[in-house]
Formats: structure tokens, C-alpha cells, sequence
């Protein structure tokens, strides 16, 4: 074990294992696999259905009459290459994302992929670093590693050599170096991610609306389906016939393309997100901020920069050791933090301070310091945690971070122990920050969108709080400092939060009380972030958004990681959301409103005894006309309405009134028609006008705003009917029969009632949905 802790592993041994198959290879939580996705898209409930009904029409019916059976085919081909090409965008972007691991091999540090990690491996901790495979410690240099996502205990635990770490941790202080004695499946993460303990997709309500509407409706397709079943049985006199009218019925009531519109709004969201470089680690995710009234930004590394420069040391006093332990403090980090960075560039590494102690920095101490032997202990952190409040030294820094600079102060103390006692000050470290030219821009976006912003940051309230005002935040000069805020006290925070906007000295511990706090009063809440400090607010968050340049526990735990750390990259994260919210919304109108004009002719039939209005060969061709194609097209329309809560109950609210006047429209016409003495195919023939003429007005108000393309679309559809009824080859293959003119006018004028009925529905529906919104609570929309 010394061996290894001083040269690692051998080439040789890695060559070795990695033949055994003691790697670090476990499935990516980014995208499903090729036989995954081929299942999903293939092997569902409506596929099943759509095959048997397929089968019957082919044994008893006409050929034509199986066209719904090319649903199946196009429905699955469509799913699969939209997943396959967001799994390949996934997966590339994915790769990029994993932070490099650095081990110890030959003697020498390297960098590598986490997949090649192998058993025996000397990985190398730094503060940040997620832990990717279990082992035994090696070296500590105040390792301080956070178990809360597995353990759900809050505090840090102190890691000697010898202790053993688990995947899945990551570290928030000190260095330190582990052994890896478990890899791949066999890693604790891995074998909780397996039992679904360790990580909880994103929710989507969109996809659980989905989920509701194919419950209730396949509730309903097997009693009514029996019903039509037997009343056609009872009715025609040709067992076939029977037959095509039960199956036409059927295969109406099933809204077949609902899920797979759902599927692609969503892969195509991902891929386009890929573009811009925004890896979405969980599907659901795009949708998520489309809800989110609440942003809680991290500053450094979001709304700044995430290198500084050391503008100024400030001495305090004569002590002619100030600078060089500045120095030295400053080299002691191999894998300094920005802050220490941008001191150390400035200042190198001193001769004759030999360490004896260390404490390492971490978010919830805001100080780090060392022992350097008779040349005295001294700590380096945020000047109004070291510094006295009554002293003038504390009004300087004051004074400083007003202005947005950031201040750090040097002192000398007694003892160096965790517990900070007497500082004596030595010098003001003076840093500029780096706000991104695109910060601004964002925040106005936000702003106009109604999205809540909350600034929150590890600063001094005051540097906060110049920034926020550069940036135009409104209520950016009132900052709070979160050592004053009343944590056991839930309600007054959520009631501070609602009201304030910059926060200064947030604690790890503190962030996900704001996030809980916010929850409990109805927000749907995102928060961005790069640091370790970040990582259990992410995870609380209902949608966790992560740089690329963060830390790797960061990354891992966010549902979406912007690469290039573009934080404009957000409102295109927000338009993809509402567009998948917007037009799923649309088009599940369009499929729902076929499933119940459906049910409603099934009823009537089943109930009075009269045939079917129509057969599968006619609901394949209005289906087509006024649902699959402009469903296709609208589901993949840019949008920026603002998401709604009650997807369901809103789009019930259409579809059940639109279907039953769809339904009732076409029952009469096919009624009178039969009155005058039409043959059953003028019959249906009438009653196929009618269907199309209601449907694809339903279609017109679905379709707003009436911009060119969807004038075009619309038309298009209108036009390709006349021809299918124009056309002898389509209208002898879809078997459209024009008998008596007045058949047909009385099929375009009930269609007209039932157009003028449908319009009244949409608009006393959209005034009803418009009220529920302005009813709501003002602080949930608002700010």
C-alpha cells in the first residue's frame, strides 16, 4: 500500500485489470440505450391494440381499410429516430461533461476519463471533486468529504488515512489521495442508482398528463368497445361489415399519436438544446424551467466570471512578515480556487515557511489558514468573518465591498484550530470580480418573463449587492446578510425570501432552506451554480442548472449543465420548455377530441343500434388531414406562452365539449341522410364531410396565432380533402360516394352550427381559464 501511495499503479497493472474487466464502466443517466428505446417506441399498449384491430380488418374486412395499421410503423420509425438522435446528442455532450479524474500512475499525475479508472487505482482529491468509485484513504491533508446525498447528514466528516469513502460524496475541503476498491456496478452509487435510492428523475407534469389521459381513456375503450362490438353485431346483416364498423370506432377512441408527439417534442428539445451547447441530463428537465416563477443565481461563476484579479493589499500595522505569508498561504494550494489563484499569480511561493498544520477552506468557514512554525499561524479569509465589526479595519472592508470589490483579510492568531479565536489583522487583500457582459441582458429577460430573481452568494452582503445593482436587479441595493435570517423559523424566511432579492453570506446549509422555504409557498424553483457549495441546493432545487466549467459533484447533480458556461443560454432553456408545454398542450386538444367524439358515436351507436358513421379508411384520412399532419408540425412550433399549471383538467375542459358537438354533428348528418333514403355509402360519405369540416375547424382554433405558416398549413389540409374528394382514384380507394347535392349541403350546413358551436365552447373555455389564472395568488406569478 505505501508503493501505491507513492507511485500508484504500474502501466502494466492498469493493462491487466482493464483486460479482467475492473473498470469503471457503469451506464450513462443521460440517455437510454438502442434496445431501451426500441422497446418503448414499439412495445406499447396502443401498438398492441392498433396490431390486433389490424389483424381483424385483414381477415374480415377490406385492405384499405388497414391503413391505421401504418400508424404503428410510422409512429414507432418516428420515435425511435427522434430518441436515437437525442441519445447521440445526449452521449456526445455527455462525454464532455465528465470531469476528468486525476490519478497517480508510474509515479506521475495524469488526468483521465472516469470510465478508465480500474480497480487499485491512487485517485488524487482536490476540494470539488466527486467521488466516482469507493476506497480506502491514502493521504489526508484536512480532507473533509460531504455525504449528505447518500447518508442525508448535512455536516461534513474529517477523513484519515485508512477511512474508507464512498462514490457519490464529493469534497468540500483539504486534500487528499484514495485507493479504489470498488469500481463500475459494484460502486456504492452505482448499486443505489440501480435500486432508484440514489437519484429521482425530474418531474413532469406534462408527461404524468399524458400518463392521466391514457389511464381514463383506456377505462373507457374496453366497455365501449364490447358495446359497439355487440350493436354492430346486432345491426348489419354482413358479418364483415360489422366488423369495419366496430374496428373504425375503436381504433378512433385511441389517441395513438399523443404519446409519440410528446416523445418527440421532447427528444427534439434536447437536440436543439445540444446545439447550444446545454447538456440535458434528465428529458423532462426542458420543461421544468418553463414553469419556474423562481431563479435562485449563484453569483460567482453565474452572474461573474470565474477568474479575478488581485487589485490591491491593503497592510494593516508594520508586520514585516505580512507579505510573504500572504505568499505562502497563497502556494500552499495545488488546486487553488479563483480567489487564491489570482493572489498567487501575483505573489509566489516564499522561502522558509515550512508548514506544520493546515485548516482548508470551505464554504461554511469562509477562512482557511496554516502553522507555519515560529513564523507564526495566520488565516487568510472574508474580511467581516475575521474582522471585528467595531474596528476601523472592518469599516475599510466595509467601504471596499460596497463598491462590488471583493475583500479578503490576512491575520495572525494564537492557535490555528477550527474554532476561530483572536484575529489580529494584518492586511486587506483587495480582488476585482469579473461580471459576464451578458449578465445584464439575461436578468432583463427574466424580469420581463416574471420570474422571481434571488441572488444569492457565500460574498459580504455589500459586494453582493453592488453588483446586483450594476446589473439593473430590481431590489438589488437592499442585500441581507443571511447570518441575521431566522432559520428556525420557516415561515418568516419564506416570507423574507419573497420579499428580498440579494442575499450576502449564505451558508451550503442555508441555500437549501431558501429552496425549501421558497417551495413551501407554492414557487417552482431553479438554481444555478458552480461550486461545491452549490451541490446540495441543486439537488433540492426542482430544477438544477450547472456550468461547465463547476465542479464535478456540481455536474452530476444538476439536471441541466450549460458546457460553455454561456448563462444566456438560459432563455433558450426557457423557449424549449415552452414550446414542448405550449404545443403538447395544442395538439393533445386535436388527439383528445377525436378520442371523445369517438366514444360519444360509439355510445349512440351502441345505445340506438345504428351502424357506425364511418370506417377506418375514413378515419384514416380526416385523422391524417386534420390531426396527424398539423399535430406533427404544431408540436414542433416555436412558442413563448407562459406555462400554466392544470394542463389536464384545461385541456379536458376543450376536448369532452368539442367532441360530444363533433359527434353529435355527425350523427345527424348521417341520420337525415339515411331519412332521405341515401345508400349507406352516401351516408357515410355525408357524415365523412361533416367529420372533416368540424374536425378541421377545430383545428383553425387550435392553430392560433394565425401566423403565415399556419394559415398555409391549415389551407393545405383543406385543399387536400376537396382533392380526395375530387380525384377518382382517392375517392373511389377512401370509397366516398357523392349521392344527392342536399345531402352533401346539409352536411356543410350542420357543419357550419356546429363550427359557430365550437367557437362559443373555445371562447367561454378560454375566458374560464384566463379568470383561474387572475384568481391565483399574486406572489406566485408576479414579482
Amino acid at each position: 500500500m505505501e508503493q501505491v501511495a507513492e507511485r500508484g499503479l504500474t502501466t502494466a497493472e492498469v493493462e491487466k485489470r482493464t483486460a479482467l474487466g475492473q473498470v469503471n464502466e457503469v451506464g450513462r443517466r443521460s440517455s437510454r440505450s438502442l434496445s431501451a428505446i426500441v422497446r418503448a417506441n414499439v412495445l406499447t399498449l396502443f401498438n398492441a391494440v392498433i396490431a390486433a384491430l389490424w389483424v381483424v380488418i385483414m381477415i374480415f374486412g377490406q385492405w384499405q381499410d388497414g391503413l391505421f395499421g401504418l400508424v404503428i410503423v410510422a409512429n414507432s420509425a418516428i420515435g425511435i429516430i427522434q430518441e436515437l438522435r437525442a441519445k447521440r446528442t445526449l452521449d456526445r455532450l455527455a462525454v464532455v461533461n465528465e470531469a476528468p479524474v486525476r490519478v497517480r500512475r508510474d509515479g506521475e499525475e495524469a488526468e483521465i476519463p472516469p470510465r478508465k479508472v480500474v480497480l487499485g487505482d491512487l485517485v488524487l482529491l482536490c476540494p470539488g471533486d466527486r467521488l466516482l468509485v469507493d476506497g480506502e484513504v491514502m493521504e489526508s491533508g484536512g480532507l473533509e468529504i460531504d455525504e449528505s446525498l447518500l447518508t442525508g447528514e448535512a455536516d461534513p466528516v474529517h477523513k484519515a488515512p485508512g477511512d474508507r469513502v464512498l462514490s457519490g460524496s464529493f469534497v468540500v475541503a483539504g486534500t487528499g489521495s484514495y485507493v479504489a476498491t470498488e469500481v463500475g456496478d459494484n460502486a456504492y452509487a452505482a448499486r443505489l442508482a440501480k435500486e432508484a435510492s440514489a437519484f429521482g428523475l425530474a418531474h413532469s407534469e406534462l408527461r404524468a398528463g399524458v400518463t392521466k389521459f391514457i389511464k381514463y381513456i383506456t377505462w373507457l375503450v374496453v366497455p365501449i368497445g364490447l358495446l359497439l362490438i355487440w350493436s354492430q353485431l346486432n345491426k348489419a346483416e354482413d358479418f364483415s361489415q360489422a366488423v369495419t364498423g366496430a374496428v373504425a370506432g375503436i381504433v378512433t377512441m385511441i389517441p395513438e399519436g399523443l404519446v409519440l408527439m410528446t416523445s418527440i417534442a421532447f427528444a427534439v428539445g434536447v437536440v436543439r438544446l445540444g446545439r447550444r451547447r446545454c447538456l440535458v441530463q434528465e428529458l423532462p428537465a426542458i420543461e421544468i424551467l418553463a414553469r419556474v416563477d423562481v431563479l435562485c443565481l449563484d453569483k460567482t461563476g453565474t452572474l461573474t466570471a470565474g477568474g479575478m484579479n488581485l487589485a490591491e493589499v491593503r497592510p494593516l500595522g508594520d508586520d514585516p512578515l505580512t507579505t510573504e505569508a500572504l505568499a505562502a498561504l497563497a502556494n500552499l494550494e495545488k488546486t487553488p480556487n479563483p480567489t487564491v489563484q489570482a493572489i498567487k499569480v501575483a505573489n509566489p511561493a516564499p522561502s522558509g515557511w515550512t508548514v506544520t498544520a493546515t485548516v482548508p477552506f470551505s464554504s461554511a468557514r469562509k477562512w482557511s489558514g496554516a502553522d507555519f512554525g515560529e513564523k507564526g499561524a495566520w488565516i487568510l479569509g472574508a474580511a467581516d468573518v475575521l474582522l471585528t465589526p467595531a474596528t476601523p479595519e472592518y469599516g475599510q472592508a466595509a467601504d471596499l465591498a460596497a463598491t462590488g470589490l471583493r475583500v479578503l483579510a490576512l491575520g495572525r492568531v494564537e492557535t490555528l484550530n477550527e474554532s476561530l479565536g483572536t484575529v489580529e489583522p494584518r492586511a486587506l487583500v483587495v480582488l476585482e470580480q469579473r461580471i459576464r457582459p451578458e449578465a445584464a441582458e439575461t436578468l432583463r429577460y427574466f424580469a420581463k418573463q416574471n420570474v422571481a430573481i434571488k441572488i444569492i452568494s457565500g460574498d459580504n452582503p455589500e459586494s453582493v449587492s453592488a453588483i446586483a445593482t450594476s446589473l439593473g436587479v430590481p431590489g438589488g441595493q437592499n442585500a441581507v446578510d443571511a447570518r441575521t435570517l431566522p432559520e428556525d423559523d420557516p415561515d418568516k424566511l419564506a416570507e423574507i425570501l419573497d420579499t428580498t432579492t440579494v442575499f450576502g453570506r449564505v451558508t451550503p446549509h442555508q441555500k437549501r432552506l431558501f429552496v425549501s422555504a421558497l417551495q413551501s409557498r407554492g414557487h417552482t424553483v431553479a438554481m444555478t451554480g458552480d461550486g461545491v457549495n452549490d451541490v446540495l441546493a441543486l439537488k433540492d432545487a426542482d430544477l438544477g442548472v450547472a456550468m461547465g466549467s463547476g465542479s464535478g459533484a456540481t455536474r452530476a447533480v444538476a439536471q441541466i449543465v450549460l458546457m460553455d458556461d454561456d448563462f444566456t443560454s438560459l432563455p433558450s432553456v426557457v423557449g424549449e420548455g415552452r414550446r414542448v408545454l405550449a404545443n403538447i398542450e395544442r395538439v393533445s386538444s386535436l388527439f383528445l377530441t377525436k378520442t371523445f367524439y369517438a366514444i360519444v358515436l360509439s355510445l349512440l351507436a351502441g345505445v340506438i343500434g345504428i351502424a357506425f358513421p364511418f370506417t377506418p379508411r375514413h378515419s384514416t384520412l380526416v385523422n391524417a388531414l386534420t390531426i396527424g399532419i398539423p399535430a406533427f408540425f404544431l408540436a414542433l412550433a416555436p412558442s413563448n406562452e407562459r406555462a400554466k399549471p392544470g394542463f389536464v383538467p384545461r385541456v379536458l375542459r376543450l376536448a369532452i365539449p368539442w367532441g360530444v358537438v363533433c359527434a353529435l354533428a355527425v350523427h345527424l348528418t348521417y341520420r337525415l341522410a339515411e331519412a332521405r333514403s341515401a345508400t349507406p355509402e352516401e351516408c357515410r360519405t355525408a357524415a365523412v364531410i361533416t367529420l372533416f369540416l368540424v374536425t378541421w375547424w377545430v383545428l383553425v382554433l387550435i392553430a392560433r396565432p394565425y401566423l403565415l405558416w399556419r394559415v398555409a398549413l391549415v389551407a393545405a389540409m383543406a385543399v387536400l380533402f376537396a382533392l380526395s374528394l375530387a380525384v377518382p382514384f382517392t375517392r373511389e380507394f377512401f370509397a366516398l360516394t357523392l349521392g344527392d347535392p342536399t345531402d352533401d349541403l346539409v352536411a356543410v350546413g350542420i357543419s357550419a352550427v356546429a363550427a359557430l358551436a365550437l367557437t362559443i365552447v373555445f371562447r367561454v373555455v378560454r375566458r374560464v381559464d384566463k379568470s383561474q389564472v387572475q384568481d391565483r395568488p399574486t406572489d406566485t406569478l408576479e414579482v
